[in-house]
């Protein structure tokens, strides 16, 4: 139980971030902060952090919620049942999987894009890491594999 809440936290934590970083770029798409799109934009794809700050908001912030109801809850989802690519075990379990990997893709992308390094990434990358060795544990895993 004590490793399911440290889960719930993580995920928890890495939605509250992303929710108030991405919620800052959808209602300031020019930039707030120093950060603008020129400067910190220039080398990525994007004009401005409306997409970028899309992304954050719903795959860093609204999916960890929908993925901790589903660990709570243990409630079926048919939607997320269907792209669930681990069968025997909860969609939960898979879309926390998902989660940890999405967060390194992202720290990637934000590292490759923005051609330059801060701390914070390291930080987060090893976040992401921390958050698949925690869903991969033996109890966590038994936790949430199906019974059939």
């Amino acid at each position: 139980m004590k490793t399911r809440n440290f889960l719930i936290f993580l995920l928890l934590f890495l939605s509250l971030g992303a929710l108030a970083g991405g919620g800052a770029f959808l209602i300031f798409p020019e930039g707030y902060s120093g950060m603008t799109p020129e400067l910190v934009l220039q080398h990525s794809p994007f004009k401005n952090f409306l997409i970028p700050g899309l992304i954050l908001f719903t795959v860093l912030g609204v999916m960890p919620i929908f993925v901790v109801w589903g660990l709570l809850k243990r409630k079926n989802c048919k939607f997320a049942q269907l792209v669930n690519i681990f069968p025997d075990m909860h969609w939960s379990w898979s879309w926390a999987v998902y989660t940890g990997f999405a967060l390194l893709i992202w720290i990637y992308m934000e590292v490759y894009f923005l051609k330059g390094f801060h701390w914070l990434h390291s930080l987060y990358f090893f976040y992401g890491i921390l958050l698949l060795v925690v869903v991969l544990l033996k109890p966590i895993r038994q936790l949430y594999a199906e019974q059939k």
